[in-house]
């Protein structure tokens, strides 16, 4: 890949702002904010900003607000995400140049972008990442080996999904190795509150369990039980279902009251699922995607094709 033009766009500049996709998992934060450190480590003078909506994920509040002005002669990279409708702060657009990194699938079709780097070989962003900054000689401080590190380990779900796993452990190895909190970061990530934990038996015993599938439908309901947001009940709970020997696909289907959308993510074990979210205007990986979707008519066809798609495989 062209890491090098990478590097030096980065000389050439000034200023730098890294945005991602809205609604941030770790890995979108984590790429966002181990990019950030390796560009400081390495270039110190650079004005480097970190910009998006924060949730549970932006655990040490990095995410910045910048005047529209910051843009002005300003490289933007787009981490973990190559489709504009999901860029977190649109912004980017005032930026001189766009540089986009991504894992995903997806076609990239942020129009502004000068440089794409995309590589669904890679199980994480923050895997490529780290793989751009060792290629490039770059120092990974141990803040930055730290959230990438957490970042290839939810998009990996703990080292379960891995497209390629020896190069998986061999940067989690390396990033280990520069200082990367494992401990403190499985903490963080992992153990929760009683509170959460009866919040995940209730979800838990609201999954439909129909011809090798299992789904959750999610309505404004939950939000009136629960001071809890979306974010934590579509991709929090999704995976309450895997681990069933009988289950191959399951399904989580949220209702997003802000963007009056309904949130689908849909998870799968051996097999290829990325294609149906495709049908449906998303995407991801092939056994860890969603989609947004209009209507609960439209969920039950989602629904509808997973089955299908279930017997085919049998």
């Amino acid at each position: 890949m062209n890491y090098q033009s990478v590097l030096t766009k980065i000389i050439n500049y000034k200023t730098i702002i890294i945005h991602r996709h809205s609604k941030p998992d770790f890995d979108a934060i984590g790429s966002q904010v181990g990019l950030k450190e390796i560009i400081l480590e390495n270039f110190p003078n650079k004005n480097v900003y970190v910009v998006g909506d924060s949730n549970r994920f932006d655990k040490d509040k990095d995410m910045q607000e910048i005047e529209d002005s910051v843009y002005e002669n300003a490289l933007v990279f787009i981490v973990d995400v190559a489709v504009k409708q999901m860029v977190s702060d649109d912004r980017y657009k005032l930026a001189k140049e766009v540089i986009v990194i991504d894992h995903h699938k997806n076609e990239c079709d942020i129009e502004e972008a000068t440089l794409v780097i995309s590589d669904s070989s890679f199980s994480a962003c923050a895997e490529l990442i780290t793989d751009l900054a060792l290629e490039l000689n770059l120092k990974i401080n141990e803040r930055a080996a730290s959230f990438l590190y957490a970042g290839i380990v939810t998009d990996t779900g703990r080292f379960q999904w891995m497209h390629e796993p020896e190069r998986v452990f061999l940067v989690a190895s390396i990033l280990t190795s520069l200082g990367a909190k494992t401990t403190e970061l499985y903490d963080f990530l992992y153990v929760e509150t009683l509170e959460n934990k009866k919040q995940k038996t209730f979800f838990q015993n609201r999954f439909v369990y129909e011809d090798g599938v299992a789904y959750l439908k999610n309505d404004q309901d939950v939000f009136e039980l629960f001071n809890i947001d979306v974010f934590s009940v579509s991709r929090g709970m999704v995976n309450l279902a895997a681990g069933i020997e009988e289950i191959k696909i399951w399904l989580n289907f949220t209702f997003d009251k802000e963007r009056n959308i309904i949130i689908g993510e849909f998870r799968s074990r051996e097999i290829k699922i990325v294609d149906i979210a495709k049908k449906y205007g998303g995407g991801g990986h092939e056994q860890a995607c969603g989609a947004s979707l209009k209507s609960w008519e439209e969920v039950d066809e989602v629904i509808k094709d997973y089955k299908a798609l279930l017997k085919e495989n049998k």
